[in-house]
C-alpha cells in the first residue's frame, strides 16, 4: 500500500476525533440516564419547600457585590 499523504492523514485524524467525540457523548448520555434513574426515588421523598432564589441568581449577586 502506498504511503498516505499529509491531507489523507489529517482527514483520518479529523474522522477519528469526530468518532471519539461521538463516543464520549453517548457515554455521557448513558451516565446521565443512570443518574436520573437513581435520583428518581430521591425526588419523590424530597421536601416540598423550594429555594426562594436559585443558586445561579445568588452567585450572580455575590459576584456583582465583589465587583463594586
Amino acid at each position: 500500500m502506498a504511503k498516505k499523504t499529509k491531507a489523507q492523514r489529517s482527514a483520518a485524524a479529523r474522522k477519528a476525533a469526530r468518532t471519539r467525540k461521538r463516543n464520549a457523548a453517548e457515554k455521557a448520555k448513558k451516565a446521565a440516564a443512570r443518574k436520573r434513574k437513581r435520583s428518581a426515588g430521591k425526588r419523590s421523598r424530597r421536601k416540598t419547600t423550594r429555594r426562594r432564589t436559585t443558586r445561579k441568581a445568588s452567585r450572580r449577586r455575590r459576584t456583582a457585590r465583589r465587583r463594586r
